[in-house]
């Protein structure tokens, strides 16, 4: 594992405590070995990377966001984008073990019809060709691709084109097993607990997903973070 991997992470001003919980686990199992950042809609206007319309029928405030991942991270060598609603139980960095280095980019490519018409707080469920193979991308950074993945066509290609994944030939998308992104509640719960999870119909951090599947490892991992939160207070 000789990559320095930058990660970032979708926010949702809704959803900060998943997106704190989700940083706390990557950098957990990681040994704080490294990069994580938030992707916040507000600061990338700020900035003046992202002015597309906001779309009040968006899922969360990251759905288009997300694009920018390899463009934040200057494409230099391997970057992840992950939703703020995942739970890492395992190294992240091991991702790059073994891959397929002239791809120009990793997913887990699902194939499944959602179970839920409703998600989260009361969002409608979208079903589209390739859903949630954008939820977690591993970008090469040095991929012609990828490269070409800037900000302007993040900001006037359709979200259809950007989240299947249109901007890259079908033949230079790798695919990564289940366990790196793994769909609770829309797959049977295996043996042994994926390396990621992601709560994709909603987690404990909302008031009617307290009994999904791995409820207990989220809220440990929160007890944890908050615990860090009271040591740095103290100390």
């Amino acid at each position: 594992m000789t990559d320095k991997l930058k990660v970032y992470i979708g926010y949702d001003s809704r959803e900060d405590v998943a997106w704190q919980v989700a940083r706390h686990s990557l950098l957990r199992h990681s040994g704080n070995d490294l990069d994580v950042f938030p992707i916040k809609q507000s600061t990338l206007r700020e900035i003046g990377l992202y002015s597309r319309v906001i779309d009040a029928a968006a899922a969360t405030e990251f759905s288009l966001t997300r694009f920018l991942t390899p463009y934040l991270a200057s494409h230099d060598g391997w970057s992840l984008f992950c939703d703020c609603d995942f739970l890492f139980t395992d190294d992240i960095r091991t991702v790059l073990d073994g891959l397929d280095r002239t791809k120009a980019v990793h997913v887990v490519q699902h194939d499944y019809v959602p179970s839920q018409s409703v998600k989260m707080d009361g969002k409608a469920q979208a079903i589209y060709p390739r859903k949630n193979w954008s939820s977690f991308i591993l970008f090469n950074g040095a991929h012609p691709a990828v490269r070409a993945l800037t900000p302007q066509v993040v900001n006037t290609q359709t979200p259809a084109f950007l989240h299947r994944l249109q901007w890259v030939e079908d033949t230079d998308i790798g695919a990564l097993p289940l366990t790196w992104n793994f769909l609770e509640g829309e797959y049977p719960r295996p043996a042994q607990t994926p390396k990621v999870i992601h709560y994709t119909n909603g987690g404990p951090w909302f008031e009617n997903w307290q009994h999904v599947d791995y409820a207990d490892l989220w809220l440990a991992e929160r007890a944890l973070y908050e615990a860090s939160l009271t040591r740095a207070a103290a100390g």
